[in-house]
C-alpha cells in the first residue's frame, strides 16, 4: 500500500492540540475550581515533556537538508515556527485563565493567591522568619562573570533568579547573578495567617524576593526575574552489544539532567540588556529563548494549598467491588469459575493486588511471571513477588529499564527483586517490553493448572486510581497456552519450539502476529460493506500515528465502512477529508480521570469482536516493541466493553470531535437531548453490574 498518496496530520501539531484540549477543562466553569488548577498544572507538566522529548526531535529533524521525503513531510522545514506559534497562542490563552478567571474565583471564594500585588504588612514578619529559618540555607548565589559561562550550570527544569545588582562601593558597577529557587527541597507554596475571612497564600518565589538584599549584602538590588532551561531528555541507548543494560541506564541517567538546551523560559519583563547578556552567557539559541510569566514551573499549582479540604473538588467516587470476587474465596477459585473483567478505577484495584497478593502466599502456586513497565514507588505488587520468592516459588520478572522517566524507580526495583532471588530479565536488544501481563502456575488435583492477567495498562497502585483500564483475568489454556509461549520468548530470546510460524493462536504480539491481523480484521469489513453488509470500526487508542493502519482506515472509510476513533492524544488520521476519510470520525474525551485503555472493536456482520491490549498505534509499539493484545470472547464481557465505549461516542460534556485542522470542536447539544457524561455515567454503569449481581 502507498501511504505516501494520503494525508496525514502531524503528530506534534497533534500532541500540542490534545493539550489544549486539557486546557479547555481549566477554563470550563462547570469543573469544580480546585480541579480546573490540577488542569492548568497537567497542561504545564505536559509541555515541559513535550520539550524534553519531543523539541530535541524538532531541531534535529528540520534542520536535516536534503529531498523531499517521508521524514520531511513529518518534519517540514517551518515546523519549529509552527509549533512556536501555537505555543504562543496556547500560553497566552494559560496565562488570561489563569489571570482573568481562576485568580478571580479563588477570591470569591476567601482564597488569596499572591500573584505579583503588593503583601499586605501583617505578612511581611511571617515571610522573613520563614525565609531566616528555612530558605534561606538552601540557597546558593553566583555572580555571572562575563566570558566565564561554565561558571553555573542551571539544573533541567529548577527555577532561579536573574537578579540585576549594583555595587554600593561603586555605583558605577553593575553585575548580574543566579539565584536558585529551591522548591525542590521546600514547599511551593507558604500558606500565610488569615486575614478576616480570607486566606492568603504565597509562591516561595515572593518568600525570596521579598528577602533579596539579605541574600546580596553589598550590593543593591535594582530587580529579579525569574528564568528555568529545561533540557534534551533523550536517551541514546546502544544496547544492541552484550553487555549488562542496567549499567548502562544508570550512566546515561546520569547525562539526562545536563542534556542540551532545548527552551530557556523567561520573565517577559526582563529588560533587553539582561536577556541579550544571558542569551550569550548561556550560549543560547534565539529560538531557544521563551518569554513567559513572572512564575514559571506551574505545573506545581497541582500542590496549592486547599484550605477547604474536600471542598471545590471533584466529589469522590468510591472504587466498586467486583461482583465476581469477594473476600470469603481465593480469587483462584473465582477467576476458575468464568472470566472476569475489572474496569479501571471505577472498579477497586484491590482485586489485582489480592491477585498478586494470593500468589506469594499460597502453597499451591509454584511459579509466577510478571512484565513490568512503569512500577510504583511504593509498589505493593513488587513486594508480593519478592514475599512469593522468599517463600520459595519461582518468580521471573521482566522489568522494562528504558521505560521513560521511570528508569530510575525501575531499576531501584530490579535490584531489590533479584536480591530476593527473583529472576530479573531487563530489557532486550533494541526492543521495549510495554505488554500488560502476569501468568500463574498453580498444582489443582497433582495438575498444573495456569491462571492468566492480561491488561490494557500497568501494573500499578498509585496510577491506577486515576487511569481508566480493563483488567482481564482467565483460567482458560487458550490465553495461558500463549503466555507461557511469550515468555519463554523473553527469557530465551527466540520460541522454544520446532514450529517455524508465528506460535500464538489467540493473543496478538507485535513483531509477530498483530498488524497482520489487525490488517485481515479491517480488510474483513471492507469485504462486508462491498457485499451489502453493514461494516463498523471502533478503535480507542493513547495515540495513533502509524500511517500504515491509518492508510488501511482510510481505505476502509472510502469502501464505506464506518469508522470511530477516539484517541486521547495524538491523531494523525485526518477525518472528515472529501474521498478520503468521510466515513472516519474522531472522539477525544478529557475528564477527571485520564483516559488510558486500548480497545479494538470490528462489526464482523453482527458477530462483534473485541480486543484490547496495551498496544498504541504507533510505529514504536506495533514494530519497536512487545506489545499484547488479547481478544474477549465472553459476549457478556464483551458488551460490557461496547457499551462503555458507546458512552464515551456519545459524550456531549467532556468528548469534543477532533477535525482535520486539529480543532477541538465541542459536540452540539439538541435542545430535548439528553447530556451524558461518559465518565459518570460509566461508573454509574459499574455500580449497576454489582447490584444487579447482588439482586440475582
Amino acid at each position: 500500500m502507498d501511504v505516501n498518496k494520503y494525508p496525514f496530520l502531524n503528530r506534534d501539531l497533534s500532541w500540542l492540540s490534545f493539550n489544549h484540549r486539557v486546557l479547555m477543562e481549566a477554563a470550563d466553569e462547570s469543573v469544580p475550581l480546585f480541579s480546573r488548577i490540577s488542569f492548568l498544572s497537567i497542561f504545564s507538566s505536559n509541555l515541559d515533556e513535550f520539550f524534553r522529548v519531543r523539541m530535541p526531535a524538532i531541531f534535529a529533524f528540520t534542520s536535516i537538508k536534503g529531498k523531499k521525503t517521508s521524514l520531511r513531510e513529518e518534519y517540514p522545514k517551518d515546523l519549529v515556527q509552527q509549533v512556536q506559534a501555537v505555543l504562543h497562542r496556547q500560553l497566552e490563552e494559560y496565562g488570561s485563565i489563569l489571570t482573568q478567571q481562576i485568580l478571580p474565583s479563588l477570591k470569591e471564594n476567601h482564597i488569596c493567591l499572591y500573584y505579583g500585588e503588593p503583601i499586605h504588612s501583617i505578612h511581611l514578619e511571617t515571610i522573613r522568619e520563614y525565609f531566616l529559618s528555612r530558605v534561606l540555607s538552601f540557597l546558593q548565589p553566583v555572580i555571572l562573570h562575563k566570558g566565564k559561562p561554565n561558571e553555573v550550570f542551571l539544573e533541567n527544569n529548577a527555577l532561579y533568579f536573574i537578579a540585576d545588582l549594583e555595587c554600593m562601593d561603586e555605583p558605577e558597577v553593575h553585575v548580574y547573578a543566579v539565584l536558585n529557587i529551591p522548591s525542590g527541597n521546600l514547599p511551593r507554596f507558604l500558606p500565610l495567617p488569615s486575614i478576616e475571612e480570607d486566606n492568603y497564600i504565597l509562591f516561595l518565589d515572593d518568600v525570596i524576593r521579598e528577602n533579596l538584599q539579605e541574600v546580596f549584602r553589598g550590593y543593591r538590588v535594582h530587580g529579579a526575574w525569574s528564568v528555568k532551561v529545561t533540557r534534551d531528555a533523550e536517551m541514546v541507548l546502544e544496547d544492541e552489544f552484550a553487555g549488562d543494560i542496567a549499567e548502562k541506564i544508570e550512566k546515561q541517567l546520569e547525562k539526562r539532567e545536563v542534556g542540551h538546551s532545548t527552551r530557556f523560559l523567561f520573565d517577559s519583563a526582563m529588560p533587553e540588556v539582561i536577556k541579550a547578556f544571558i542569551q550569550d552567557y548561556f550560549l543560547l539559541r534565539a529560538e531557544e529563548m521563551v518569554g513567559g510569566g513572572r512564575y514559571h514551573n506551574l505545573r506545581d499549582l497541582g500542590s496549592l494549598p486547599n484550605p477547604f479540604k474536600g471542598k471545590l473538588v471533584y466529589p469522590d467516587w468510591p472504587s466498586v467491588n467486583h461482583p465476581g470476587f469477594d473476600n470469603h474465596h481465593s480469587v483462584f477459585k473465582s477467576i476458575s469459575q468464568e472470566d472476569k473483567l475489572l474496569h479501571l478505577p471505577y472498579h477497586s484495584y484491590n482485586t489485582i493486588l489480592r491477585f498478586f497478593n494470593e500468589a506469594a502466599i499460597d502453597p499451591n502456586v509454584k511459579e509466577i511471571s510478571v512484565t513490568l513497565y512503569r512500577v510504583a514507588s511504593d509498589s505493593h505488587i513488587v513486594n508480593a513477588l519478592i514475599s512469593a520468592a522468599r517463600n520459595g516459588k519461582k518468580v521471573t520478572v521482566f522489568v522494562e529499564l528504558k521505560a521513560r522517566f521511570d528508569e530510575a524507580n525501575n531499576l531501584r526495583w530490579s535490584k531489590r527483586m533479584k536480591s530476593a532471588g527473583i529472576k530479573i530479565i531487563n530489557s532486550l536488544p533494541g526492543l521495549k517490553v510495554h505488554a500488560k501481563v502476569a501468568l500463574v502456575k498453580r498444582m489443582e488435583n497433582h495438575e498444573e493448572k495456569y491462571y492468566s492477567l492480561l491488561a490494557t495498562g500497568n501494573f500499578n497502585e498509585a496510577t491506577g486510581r486515576f487511569y481508566t483500564d480493563h483488567v482481564f483475568f482467565t483460567a482458560n489454556e487458550e490465553f495461558s497456552d500463549d503466555l507461557q509461549l511469550l515468555f519463554g520468548y523473553l527469557k530465551a530470546h527466540k520460541f522454544v519450539t520446532s514450529n517455524h510460524h508465528v506460535p500464538f493462536k489467540h493473543i496478538l504480539v507485535s513483531q509477530f502476529n498483530m498488524v497482520s491481523h489487525f490488517y485481515e480484521l479491517i480488510d474483513r469489513e471492507i469485504k462486508n460493506v462491498q457485499k451489502g453488509k453493514p461494516g463498523r470500526i471502533i478503535i480507542k487508542v493513547n495515540n495513533l500515528q502509524e500511517r500504515g493502519v491509518i492508510s488501511r482506515l482510510y481505505t476502509a472509510s472510502q469502501a464505506g465502512v464506518k469508522v470511530d476513533l477516539i484517541v486521547r492524544s495524538i491523531c494523525c488520521a485526518a477525518p472528515g477529508l472529501p474521498e478520503v476519510s468521510e466515513n472516519i470520525t474522531v472522539h477525544r474525551l478529557v475528564d477527571r480521570y485520564l483516559e488510558h485503555a486500548r480497545i479494538f472493536v470490528f462489526h464482523n456482520n453482527g458477530e462483534t469482536e473485541y480486543f484490547m491490549g496495551s498496544a498504541d498505534w504507533m510505529s514504536r509499539n506495533l514494530y519497536s516493541r512487545i506489545e499484547v493484545c488479547f481478544p474477549i470472547y465472553d459476549k457478556k464481557l464483551g458488551e460490557q466493553v461496547g457499551y462503555i465505549l458507546d458512552l464515551q461516542m456519545k459524550d456531549n460534556k467532556k468528548a469534543v470531535f477532533l477535525t482535520s485542522e486539529l480543532e477541538n470542536v465541542r459536540k452540539p447539544i439538541l435542545p430535548d437531548e439528553e447530556k451524558i457524561m461518559a465518565q459518570e455515567a460509566t461508573y454509574e454503569f459499574v455500580k449497576s453490574l454489582s447490584s444487579d449481581s447482588e439482586s440475582g
